[in-house]
């Protein structure tokens, strides 16, 4: 064997091609390490996407740490924070060390409590200023205001949530106690603004999006099951807008209409907030139903959006009924 070994020095291996050795490091990397996969108990790694690869597993944890505060929970500590993510409090601790000293938390009540920094705060005005739905929107926001009287927001949808970008306050001294300002965050299914954001959502994608078997409850109005919400969903998708007379927040009442954007997306909802628990009489509300879905009108056709001559929000904002939508 020893003289076979010798007998063609001149002879040697293949190569590998280059591809298959960039791929061979790359799934070295992917799999690099247990401790490490096992510390974010697989979600880093995302099993199935052919992006993960690419993940840098410090900065998805440092990310995820951040979405986990909100308005219901300013305030958080390490230990919760590390059996969120599913990391070690060691690696917890010294995210939260990086991201504090960086500007993103602060300390709050001791130190092993964060809040979110300033830094955040700025990074969300920079998001927001850059939105052309934001530039676009708020004059049409301003003359809805003066239209109505009420205070008028612009409202996106982030995953779970529905997000205020954009607001027109009412000058009346009665909307001192609506607490909605820009960066204001409510559960999407639970409120008729996400209802409309969710418009061209299948009911597959709704289960992806609410994996659980029941929906966290905020009224006895909340839908409790997926189906349920695919059900409200679909009658706002019908409707062209939709209606909450204290459904939500009792003694508030809003009207909510979809903006699209030129393929016919729903990006952004137009909406008005009504400091009492109805919206008065049957012409009062026929024509307030009337005029937000205009303001949505105006601001899709800025996003290039033509709507076809069925389209329900345009027939309402035309003063043709395409559906009588009730309370829920």
């Amino acid at each position: 064997m020893a003289k076979d070994s010798t007998a063609a020095p001149a002879r040697k291996a293949p190569k590998k091609p280059r591809e298959h050795a960039s791929a061979q490091r790359l799934t070295a990397a992917e799999h690099s390490g247990p401790m490490e996969a096992n510390e974010g108990n697989g979600d880093e790694a995302q099993a199935g996407s052919p992006h993960s690869a690419y993940l840098v597993p410090g900065l998805e944890r440092g990310l995820r740490i951040l979405a986990e505060f909100s308005a219901r929970e300013p305030v958080l500590g390490a230990p919760e924070l590390s059996k969120r993510i599913g990391i070690p409090r060691t690696t917890t601790f010294r995210l939260l060390q990086t991201l504090a000293a960086l500007g993103f938390l602060e300390r709050a009540n001791g130190d092993r409590h964060f809040r979110l920094g300033v830094a955040v705060l700025r990074l969300g005005f920079e998001y927001l200023s850059s939105l052309e739905l934001t530039d676009f929107g708020t004059p049409i926001l301003e003359r809805l205001r003066d239209a109505t009287g009420f205070t008028a927001h612009l409202v996106i949808r982030d995953q779970r949530d529905v997000v205020f970008v954009a607001k027109a306050q009412s000058h009346q001294s009665m909307f001192s106690s609506v607490k909605v300002q820009v960066g204001t965050r409510l559960p999407a299914h639970a409120t008729v603004h996400g209802h409309v954001l969710m418009g061209g959502l299948t009911l597959g994608a709704l289960r992806e999006l609410y994996p659980e078997k029941g929906l966290e409850p905020f009224t006895e109005r909340t839908p409790a099951t997926v189906d349920e919400l695919h059900e409200r969903v679909r009658e706002c998708a019908a409707a062209g807008f939709a209606v909450s007379e204290a459904s939500f927040e009792r003694g508030i009442s809003v009207v909510t209409a979809p903006v699209r954007e030129q393929s016919g997306k729903i990006v952004a909802a137009v909406t008005v907030t009504v400091p009492r628990s109805d919206l008065g009489e049957a012409h009062e509300r026929r024509q307030l139903i009337e005029t937000v879905c205009g303001a949505a009108c105006d601001l899709s056709e800025r996003l290039n959006y033509r709507p076809a001559a069925d389209d329900p929000t345009a027939m309402h904002a035309r003063g043709i009924p395409a559906h009588d939508q009730n309370e829920w």
